[in-house]
């Protein structure tokens, strides 16, 4: 049997062929599904072991935006896309502006429709992308292998800058402690389809990435009970959720709500602090500005 020859990736767990799919090519449909979805779960579970460190990461995430700092995620390839998506949600959902809370991709904009691998290998031009930035910035790397030259170049030019660093991987922490400030290490082993980590690691990688914006978010006052209260209605499809939501968060009518709603000229907390307290538009966003924006504790300040 020839040897193997000793790489840089040759170690990485997300490069090492996994046990149950070595008849990938003889599998049924059927299994193949199976197993992909099986492997998906296992991704999950295995964040969940990271669930302490998750909701730090969060926390961290939330003081940076409360001190006016931004937070900048930093990937390639899927890792890079999914920062990518991540980011463009957050000013529909919470009504972050697009700078609070954005993304780069090795390789560039170019780079989110087709693949450019060399993109990754460049240390310093990941480097490049955090030096604009400053303290109470953050920046959040993403790497599923945990050795991808970009995100490490711009993770160790953020620490340079005194910016607080988070590295979101896939590998073990035993690899890739120390590469951050704080690592997310979720440990996902090998995929079904050797190497691609577009699929468990990917998987488990954007159910890490949700749960960290959205925990920040909730911190932040963009929810109210379990309603997205600071969304924004782009749309028709949001239109109506925005009056949805101001129906279930005070018993409205649908008349009310949309009367409330048109007062307050669009805001969703606003026309729930209105209708909740009977208050003019300015009474409540007056609370809404002593209560930081969450909206619970400018109920509750009602006299």
């Amino acid at each position: 049997m020839p040897t193997q020859r000793t790489t840089t990736w040759s170690d990485l767990t997300t490069e090492a062929r996994h046990p149950s799919s070595h008849d990938l090519d003889r599998s049924t449909n059927e299994q193949i599904v199976r197993l992909l979805l099986e492997e998906d779960r296992r991704g999950i579970e295995r964040a969940l072991r990271c669930e302490h460190e998750i909701a730090l990461a969060s926390d961290w995430m939330a003081q940076a935006l409360a001190q006016e700092g931004d937070v900048l995620l930093v990937g390639a390839g899927t890792s890079g896309r999914l920062g990518i998506i991540e980011a463009a949600e957050c000013p529909p959902t919470f009504g972050t502006a697009p700078e609070r809370i954005r993304a780069v991709i090795a390789g560039g904009l170019d780079a989110v429709f087709a693949a450019r691998e060399g993109a990754e290998d460049q240390y310093a031009e990941g480097q490049d992308v955090v030096r604009s930035l400053d303290p109470p910035d953050l920046v959040l790397g993403i790497s599923a292998s945990s050795v991808t030259a970009f995100v490490l170049g711009a993770l160790d030019q953020a620490r340079t800058q005194g910016l607080r660093t988070i590295l979101l991987t896939c590998a073990p922490l035993a690899k890739v402690e120390g590469a951050a400030d704080l690592v997310l290490a979720l440990d996902t082993g090998p995929e079904i389809l050797t190497g691609s980590t577009r699929l468990k690691a990917g998987s488990a990688t954007k159910a890490v990435l949700n749960a960290l914006t959205t925990t920040a978010m909730v911190r932040q006052g963009k929810a109210y009970q379990n309603l997205m209260v600071d969304l924004r209605p782009g749309s028709a499809k949001l239109v109506d959720r925005a009056l949805r939501i101001v129906v279930a968060a005070t018993d409205a009518s649908p008349q009310e709500a949309r009367r409330s709603l048109d007062a307050a000229d669009g805001e969703v907390k606003t026309a729930i602090v209105m209708l909740s307290t009977s208050a003019s538009v300015e009474e409540a966003r007056h609370r809404l500005r002593g209560s930081a924006g969450h909206v619970r504790a400018a109920l509750e300040g009602t006299d």
